[in-house]
């Protein structure tokens, strides 16, 4: 048996850690307060344009601030560590995949060369183009 197929279901089937939202960097990046540390999290499987990337970084970076408010109450579906040092994980607050969300309000793309680490059916298809309309 192959190593890896397991090791996949393993990671989507992972318990989630709660947290309380500390801080947003930009649209894919905020940190945490996870049993009493300070952890940044690199949301899993989106990417989102860069703070200083105006006017679409301030965008989805508001987006985040919006699904995952300061002072909220999150879980964490930890995926990996990616090589900054940062926990790369699914973010989920109220039921909802924030991750998910921020693809549906157009605010991030599918980060296609990481989706084995996700549910790659439900980011693609909650992924709109932005020449589809609302």
């Amino acid at each position: 048996m192959r190593l890896g197929p397991l090791l996949l279901l393993l990671l989507l089937v992972a318990p989630a850690q709660a947290a309380t939202v500390r801080s947003i960097g930009d649209g894919d990046t905020l940190r945490v307060v996870e049993g009493g540390r300070s952890v940044t999290i690199r949301l899993a499987c989106i990417d989102a344009p860069e703070k200083a990337q105006r006017p679409y970084g301030q965008a989805s970076r508001a987006a985040l601030m919006t699904l995952a408010p300061v002072g909220s109450e999150v879980s964490l579906r930890v995926k990996t560590t990616d090589r900054y040092g940062r926990t790369v994980a699914e973010v989920l607050r109220g039921g909802q995949n924030v991750n998910v969300q921020l693809l549906r309000q157009r605010q991030a793309f599918a980060y296609r060369q990481y989706l084995r680490q996700c549910d790659a059916a439900a980011y693609l298809g909650a992924e709109r183009p932005l020449c589809q309309e609302s």
